[in-house]
């Protein structure tokens, strides 16, 4: 089906969304900093970014904007998944560029339909 890149600085998280991505038919590669997602970048595009918001060094708003900025890596559809959950969490998270906004705990089902829409789209 494609590739994904996790986001996730939580190991428990990080599994869920992997997991259940994979049973989707997606490869998975992980990265837990947003240090070390945009180093994976550098190396290969994935055709969807799942990504949380509270993370070591750079947030995932930050990442997300530099993302969208970029012409390399504007395309590729980012899926904010995060325990930040108000309103204007879902609206910074749309301004910053994010193609969709799932709260966690994360349904299953909701992910990995928002996956297959995003990238068929």
């Amino acid at each position: 089906m494609g590739t994904a890149l996790i986001v996730e600085d939580s190991l428990t998280e990080r599994e869920i969304i992997s997991q259940c991505l994979q049973r989707a038919g997606l490869s998975v590669s992980i990265a837990v900093s947003g240090e070390e997602a945009l180093e994976k970048l550098n190396i290969s595009l994935p055709d969807v970014i799942v990504l949380d918001v509270v993370l070591p060094g750079l947030s995932g708003f930050e990442i997300c904007r530099t993302l969208k900025a970029e012409d390399r890596t504007s395309n590729i559809p980012v899926i904010i998944c995060s325990t930040k959950n108000t309103d204007m969490d879902k609206f910074w998270g749309k301004r910053q560029g994010a193609d969709a906004y799932i709260p966690k705990p994360i349904d299953q089902e909701t992910l990995v339909n928002t996956v297959k829409q995003l990238i068929k789209s």
